[in-house]
C-alpha cells in the first residue's frame, strides 16, 4: 500500500442531532485519518527505546460507552491470540459492554485473526462473508478485524476493497486503543484503519477477562527476532520486548492468590526473554526459578526455539516442583539443508545435543515439536532426514503442517516445487510416525497413577471428565462435576493413540476460588 492510500482525506461528517444515548452524539466534526500496514516498516529493528507504561487506565470519557450493548469475539490462532482477547474482552467490559456467545445479539464482533497459515487466513475471509447477513438485519452492528492478519498489507487492501460492510481494523500493537477506535467507529460512516507497524510499548495493567479460573495465560514478551523465513509473526508481532520480572511475579502471585492451577508463560519466543534488557542479566532461567517459589501447582511457557534454549535454563528446570516436565521444542526439519534454509541457525547435530542436555537434566521429560513438511526444494531423502530426527529425539506428540508461503517472507519468493500431492503424502506419513510414537509413549501409563488437572467434561461425552497430566497427557476419566479445577488422582485404565482412559481415586489438591 502507497503513502497516497495509507493516508486519506479528510472525512468531515455531521454529526447527529439526535438526542439518543449512542456515540454518534458529538457537537464537533470528525477528522479521519487512515493509518495502514506497511511491510516495509514492520520488518525494521531499529535502536528505538520501548517505553514501559505502568499507569495504563482507560480514560473517564470512554466509560459507559458500552451501556445496554454486547460484545462477541472469535479468536484464531495461538496462545497469544487467546491472552489478547482476554484483554479486549476486559476492555470492552470496562467500557460498560456485556459479553455474548450468540452473533446475532452482539453490537460489536471482533475476529482476531492468525496470519501464520494460509488456511487461517482464507476461515476469516468466509467468515466476514458470513457477517454480511447479521449486518443487514442490524446496519448498528460494528465489524471489526485485529489480530495478526490486520498487520499484513496485502489484508488490508482485500478488505478495503472487498469487505467494505467491515468497521474497523486494528493491530497487535494497539489493542489499548480499543476505545479509540469503537468510538471512531460509531462516528464515522468509514472504515477505521488504525494499525502500527512499528510495535508499540510495553503496556501493564491492561484490564483482561479470563476465560475460566483454573489456567490461566501469562504473557513474559513480545515479538520475535528471529527472521525464520517462512514466518510472518516478526512482521505482524515486532521485534521483541520483555515485560519486567516484578511485574510478572506479582500477577502469578495474583493468579495464585486467587486459587489458578496452572499458568502458561508465554511469548512468540518465550527463551529469549530478558535478552532486551538493557540495565538486568535476566533470563527465562531466572524467571522460572523465582516461579519455582509460588504456591500454584503448575507452570509451563510456550513456545521456545532452540538457539535461546540455554543451560541455565534446564538446570532450573530439573529442580522440578511446580515446573512441569514438559517442554515444547518446535524442530521444523531434521535436515541440515533445509534448515538453512529457513534460518533456523541451528543443526541436527545442535538439536540432538540440546535434547541430550535435557533428558540427562530431567529423565522423565516429555518433547513434543512442530514440524513443517513440503518447504520449497524439499527432497524426499531431506523429508526422510526429519522422520529419522523424529524417531531418535523420541517425540511424545507433534504439530505437523503443509508449507504454505505467506506475502511478505523471503520464502515466498522461492519456487514452490514440491507438489501439493507430494506435500499431502509426506504429510500422512510423517502422522503416521507421530501417532505411533504417541501410542508408544501412551502404553507405558497403563495400570500407573497420575495427576490430573480436570478442566472439564470430555468434549465426546457429557458423563466423562477429561483433564491433563503434568507431561500434558489427556486423561478422560467418569467422575462428578465437581471434581472439576481440581487435581485429581486417576488410574489408567486404557491407552489410546492420543489419549488415556482412568479411573477416579481420590482428589490430591482442591481448587479453592478466591471470592
Amino acid at each position: 500500500m502507497n503513502e497516497e492510500q495509507r493516508i486519506a482525506s479528510q472525512q468531515v461528517n455531521q454529526p447527529s442531532t439526535s438526542n439518543t444515548k449512542t456515540e454518534k452524539d458529538y457537537s464537533k466534526y470528525f477528522e479521519r485519518v487512515i493509518t495502514a500496514p506497511s511491510l516495509k516498516e514492520a520488518k525494521k529493528r531499529g535502536k528505538e527505546e520501548v517505553k514501559y507504561h505502568k499507569d495504563f487506565a482507560i480514560p473517564q470519557e470512554f466509560k459507559g460507552m458500552g451501556e445496554g450493548r454486547k460484545f462477541f469475539i472469535r479468536t484464531y490462532g495461538c496462545q497469544m491470540n487467546e491472552h489478547d482477547s482476554e484483554v479486549m474482552a476486559g476492555i470492552f467490559m470496562e467500557l460498560g459492554y456485556d459479553p455474548t456467545d450468540k452473533i446475532e445479539e452482539a453490537d460489536a464482533v471482533l475476529l482476531n485473526t492468525c496470519a501464520i497459515r494460509e488456511n487461517a487466513e482464507n476461515k476469516v475471509f468466509g467468515e466476514l462473508g458470513y457477517l454480511m447477513k447479521y449486518k443487514r438485519k442490524n446496519p448498528e452492528m460494528l465489524i471489526g478485524v485485529c489480530g495478526c492478519m490486520s498487520q499484513e498489507e496485502s489484508v488490508v487492501n482485500k478488505i478495503l476493497t472487498t469487505y467494505q460492510h467491515v468497521d474497523m481494523v486494528f493491530g497487535t500493537h494497539n489493542i489499548h486503543r480499543l476505545p479509540h477506535i469503537l468510538k471512531e467507529a460509531y462516528m464515522s460512516k468509514e472504515m477505521v484503519v488504525d494499525v502500527w507497524s512499528k510495535e508499540g510499548d510495553v503496556l501493564e495493567n491492561l484490564p483482561k477477562k479470563r476465560n475460566g479460573s483454573i489456567k490461566a495465560w501469562v504473557n513474559i514478551m513480545y515479538g520475535c527476532d528471529k527472521f525464520c523465513t517462512y514466518c510472518i509473526v516478526p512482521y505482524t508481532r515486532g521485534k521483541e520486548r520483555s515485560r519486567r520480572p516484578d511485574e510478572i511475579i506479582q500477577e502469578i502471585r495474583e493468579l495464585a492468590a486467587h486459587g489458578y492451577q496452572e499458568i502458561m508463560l508465554l511469548g512468540q519466543n518465550v527463551n529469549a526473554y530478558g535478552k532486551d534488557f538493557t540495565d538486568i542479566n535476566y533470563r527465562l532461567g531466572d524467571l522460572m526459578d523465582e516461579l519455582r517459589k509460588i504456591d500454584i501447582p503448575r507452570i509451563r511457557f510456550t513456545t521456545s526455539h532452540p538457539r535461546d534454549f540455554d543451560d541455565h535454563l534446564i538446570e532450573v528446570l530439573a529442580k522440578g516442583g511446580n515446573l512441569v516436565e514438559h517442554i515444547h521444542l518446535p524442530v521444523q526439519s531434521g535436515s541440515n539443508d533445509v534448515l538453512k534454509i529457513m534460518a533456523r541457525k541451528y543443526t541436527r547435530e545442535h538439536f540432538f545435543d540440546l535434547v541430550r542436555k535435557i533428558k540427562e537434566a530431567i529423565p522423565n521429560v516429555a518433547l513434543t515439536t512442530d514440524i513443517i513438511v513440503g518447504y520449497p526444494n524439499e527432497t524426499e531423502e531431506q523429508f526422510q532426514e526429519t522422520i529419522d530426527l523424529y524417531r531418535e529425539v523420541g517425540f511424545e506428540s507433534a504439530f505437523t503442517y503443509i508449507y504454505s508461503p505467506r506475502e511478505g517472507t523471503p520464502a515466498a519468493k522461492m519456487v514452490d516445487n514440491v507438489p501439493q500431492e507430494v506435500k499431502k503424502e509426506r504429510l500422512h506419513r510423517l502422522n503416521a510416525v507421530v501417532e505411533e510414537l504417541s501410542a508408544e509413549a501412551l502404553k507405558k501409563y497403563k495400570d500407573a497413577e497420575v495427576e490430573v488437572l480436570v478442566e472439564g467434561t470430555s468434549k465426546k461425552r457429557d458423563d466423562m471428565l477429561a483433564g491433563y497430566t503434568r507431561r500434558n497427557k489427556l486423561v478422560n476419566f467418569a467422575g462428578e462435576k465437581e471434581l472439576i479445577g481440581h487435581i485429581v488422582k486417576v488410574k489408567v485404565t486404557d491407552a489410546k493413540a492420543y489419549s488415556l482412559r482412568g479411573e477416579f481415586v481420590e482428589v490430591v489438591k482442591r481448587h479453592e476460588v478466591e471470592v
